[in-house]
């Protein structure tokens, strides 16, 4: 086969987790995947190293720049299908929520939540009607769908209606990269971290809340969070200095994988607040890392971590504190979930995610009835 790729979503530093999404599964098709072709589509922002190297893999840029969403739509919708049409693909992978409606082959869709639907508060109101129909339009064009959890297939069948034969569960996997970490030597430096894009559901806010008082008992910790600059930061921002721990708080953007391993690596702890979530990566990665791991007790969270975790009810002030509290000083829990994450995390891995994405676009190449009319 060849088989397309739709990476014009990407802004390289820009989305978040569906970048380490997409790098990770190209490479784990790569290691999987020795008869297929693949033909990357990027924009400008985008360079080739978000191909595997490989003779397999080729980039073709087109010349739209993805921070222009609504010219990135046009170009999606236009552009893109004349591309593929050219590159006589068989199938087109789209790991970004949106697909083209007239595509020259089968659509693969990817959702890694349906938020704007659960939770549309959290957009802003003029990018609602956009999310609303493309998203629509992608599964209902897409041959096959693939969510990232259980609840998000449940909400694609239930908001979209689509028959639960075209739905396929995918699950993320964990970079080996943490279990090296896990399995290496350390002296904890005595900061907690949270990976998380500075969005309202990942509940920030109440993080800060809680981290300053577990400050006025503890004022030896810091709190490192890191990820994209989103729609809340200001709002964040705003929480730490009217919380007085302006000194004590790290924000430090969108950073290179490097660096987050070695801030993963020394950390004395992970908190993951999150009001709501399509999957929950950083609590995978932190698992496989061996750190005391405090998390919301929401789905698919709270399943995916299982055992291997302090869960507490995102919505409860005094339920953060505590966790706070004991996953910096229970010795005894901090020794357990040390213990138990990498165990855990281990039941995720990216060639699972990418064999059972590269079954789905076989499965949507082969159908005949999948083909658009």
């Amino acid at each position: 086969m060849r088989i397309g790729v739709n990476a014009l979503y990407l802004i390289p530093g820009g989305v978040g987790g569906t970048e380490i999404y997409l790098r990770h599964l190209l490479r784990a098709l790569a290691a999987i995947d020795a008869k297929n072709e693949y033909v990357v589509f990027t924009n400008i922002e985008t360079g080739a190293d978000i191909a595997p190297p490989s003779p397999r893999f080729r980039v073709l840029r087109l010349g739209v720049r993805a921070a222009l969403r609504p010219a990135r739509i046009v170009w999606e919708q236009t552009a893109l299908p004349l591309a593929a049409r050219r590159a006589r693909l068989d199938v087109l992978l789209n790991p970004g929520f949106t697909a083209p409606v007239a595509p020259p082959c089968p659509n693969v869709t990817v959702f890694h939540d349906l938020q704007h639907k659960r939770h549309p508060e959290y957009f802003r109101w003029f990018d609602l009607p956009a999310w609303r129909f493309f998203l629509w339009a992608a599964a209902h064009r897409s041959a096959l769908v693939l969510a990232d959890s259980e609840p998000t297939r449940a909400d694609l069948l239930s908001y979209y209606g689509l028959p639960e034969s075209k739905v396929r569960l995918v699950p993320l996997g964990a970079d080996p990269r943490f279990f090296e970490i896990a399995a290496a030597a350390r002296e904890p430096k005595p900061y907690i971290l949270c990976a998380s894009t500075l969005h309202p559901h990942k509940n920030l806010v109440a993080l800060i809340r809680a981290f300053s008082a577990l400050r006025r008992k503890r004022p030896e910790y810091s709190l490192v969070i890191t990820g994209v600059r989103g729609f809340h930061t200001r709002a964040v921002e705003a929480a730490i200095d009217e919380s007085g721990v302006r000194g004590s708080v790290r924000l430090t953007g969108w950073i290179e994988r490097e660096e987050l391993y070695a801030l993963f690596r020394d950390a004395w702890a992970f908190v993951y607040p999150s009001t709501f979530e399509g999957f929950g990566l950083p609590v995978v990665e932190a698992l496989a890392a061996g750190l005391p791991t405090a998390c919301s007790a929401v789905e698919p969270i709270n399943s995916i971590a299982g055992d291997a975790a302090l869960k507490f009810d995102p919505l409860d002030a005094g339920a953060l504190e505590a966790a706070l509290e004991r996953i910096a000083a229970d010795g005894e829990l901090r020794s357990r979930l040390a213990a138990a994450g990498p165990a855990r995390a281990r039941e995720f891995s990216w060639e699972r995610t990418a064999g059972l994405t590269l079954a789905a676009l076989e499965e949507a190449a082969c159908s005949r009835a999948a083909r658009p009319l």
